[in-house]
């Protein structure tokens, strides 16, 4: 506990950043509490009213309020987003820790798999599951954990690679630790601090990927609000309604930006040069 005061003191960026994603999530998870209206009401007499006492962002071709649904956006994007990395973390590190540190034929199949996701383009081969599937959002995360789960499988793999040579590996060995008790008290704990690194940068990516395939339309489907599909939906109205566009652009846009840089702080929290190469 004192550790992590003494982190937080130290690095009052860092601090200031962990507070603004908190409060994103807060947001996130209040937001049926806090939005003023139901994001679903659909009332056509209110039909692309812009900002006003009533509706502080404006409301939709439907006349449903936009501060509510950007909103409850923010519960759904985030929700999506972090089941997409909790889901891509596990299956990632699960596999290339096996690979990495069994080697022979898992590591091979194990490689040959990653290798066969990486061949095609990420995001069109994600456009084409996703196009087989069936657009939901469950089969969004879905998608986009068969895309994104080889970068980390390769980068656990490799971690898992040299630590099996460590010194402490072969004295666990000649201690009696079975295969399980190693890979669990030595190796896993060794890597995942490098992978917390990679996950923390890879949100706002995440973010991004999940809201392009609503913007696409084989993400979240309607009356469901998501910050891709409702930018798809004010395209229509660019001119008469910029609103319908720009507010869930500014929502999507600063939550990147702040878990991007929440991930920044991380990976220089933990990089053992990066104070050298300050001084």
């Amino acid at each position: 506990m004192e550790g992590t005061i003494l982190v937080l003191r130290k690095n009052k960026s860092f601090t200031f950043i962990c507070m603004l994603a908190l409060v994103l999530v807060t947001i996130g998870i209040l937001a049926p509490y806090i939005a003023p209206h139901d994001p679903l009401k659909t009332d056509m007499i209110n039909s692309l009213k812009g900002p006003n006492s009533m509706f502080p962002l404006g409301t939709d071709q439907l006349g449903r309020d936009l501060f509510s649904r950007i909103l409850h956006g923010a519960l759904n994007s985030l929700k999506m987003t972090f089941s997409l990395v909790i889901l891509v973390f596990i299956i990632g590190t699960a596999l290339g820790t096996l690979a990495g540190y069994f080697g022979g034929m898992i590591d091979t199949i194990v490689m040959r798999f990653c290798d066969i996701f990486l061949a095609f383009p990420g995001i069109i081969f994600a456009i084409a599951v996703a196009g087989v599937l069936g657009p939901s959002s469950i089969n969004t995360v879905i998608v986009l954990a068969v895309v994104n789960w080889p970068k980390y499988a390769r980068l656990s793999r490799g971690l898992a690679m040299s630590i099996r040579k460590k010194d402490y590996i072969k004295a666990a060995k000649m201690g009696g630790a079975n295969e399980y008790q190693i890979i669990m008290r030595y190796v896993l704990p060794n890597i995942i601090p490098s992978l917390i690194v990679t996950v923390a940068m890879d949100i706002g990516t995440m973010l991004l990927e999940i809201s392009s395939l609503s913007f696409l339309g084989l993400g979240a489907q309607p009356p469901t609000p998501e910050w891709g599909y409702m930018i798809n939906e004010g395209r229509a109205y660019i001119q008469t309604a910029p609103w319908l566009m720009i507010y869930p652009g500014i929502a999507m846009f600063i939550t990147v930006t702040i878990f991007n840089l929440l991930g920044e702080n991380i990976r220089d929290i933990l990089d053992p040069n990066k104070e050298y190469e300050r001084k």
